[in-house]
């Protein structure tokens, strides 16, 4: 019988991983490596993909969405593979929190929308793909980011619990209630009708 129990240190170990994961800014070293600039200084000044877009540089916007998507996933694959459910539940939670509030940009990160759909797709790729498949209706019949990934967001535990995922759903939850917080600034525009829509430069 082992000494301590080592179960709590797991969590600790894959929540500090899934933080690592989740804050790394692939945007800002894509717009710097690519010579597009800071993005700190270019239309919204986040680090995501959709301001990326805003560089003109289609390329760099879509690694951005797919490496920023990996890090969430890469977060929930391995904590599952090594330590099971719940500690994958919580890497992907921390790789969202590490993407939002990244210690390297001093807590000044991205809306995470793309690393939310990113460990939904590992988590239970059904929900994410019908996450993902919410965003792009979304986003074709709305035309504007923010709204598409604030109705994703909120249908995200109703997907769950439409798929079959239940065990999930409280992560869903708090993952919405994130995003929604990060959204404020968003949302503010959307009500006054100044909310730029995709590929808008300002």
């Amino acid at each position: 019988m082992p000494l301590i129990d080592t179960a709590p240190l797991a969590l600790i170990v894959w929540a500090a991983i899934g933080y690592f994961l989740g804050s790394i800014p692939f945007g800002l070293v894509l717009a710097r490596v690519m010579g597009l600039g800071n993005l700190r200084e270019i239309g919204s000044g986040n680090i995501g993909a959709t301001n990326v877009l805003r560089t003109g540089n289609r390329t760099a916007a879509a690694l951005t969405l797919l490496l920023d998507g990996g890090k969430g996933a890469a977060a929930v694959l391995l904590a599952r593979a090594f330590a099971g459910e719940d500690a994958a539940q919580l890497a992907g939670l921390m790789a969202f929190l590490g993407h939002c509030y990244p210690v390297w940009l001093r807590f000044a990160g991205g809306k995470g929308v793309a690393t939310f759909l990113g460990l939904l797709l590992a988590l239970a790729w059904p929900v994410g793909i019908a996450a993902c498949l919410t965003w792009l209706v979304a986003a074709a019949l709305t035309r504007i980011s923010s709204l598409s990934a604030l109705v994703a967001a909120l249908a995200a535990p109703l997907w769950m619990l439409v798929l079959g995922r239940s065990g999930a759903v409280l992560l869903a939850i708090a993952l919405a209630a994130l995003i929604l917080w990060r959204h404020r600034g968003n949302i503010a525009r959307l009500l006054s009708g100044t909310e730029p829509k995709i590929g808008h430069k300002n």
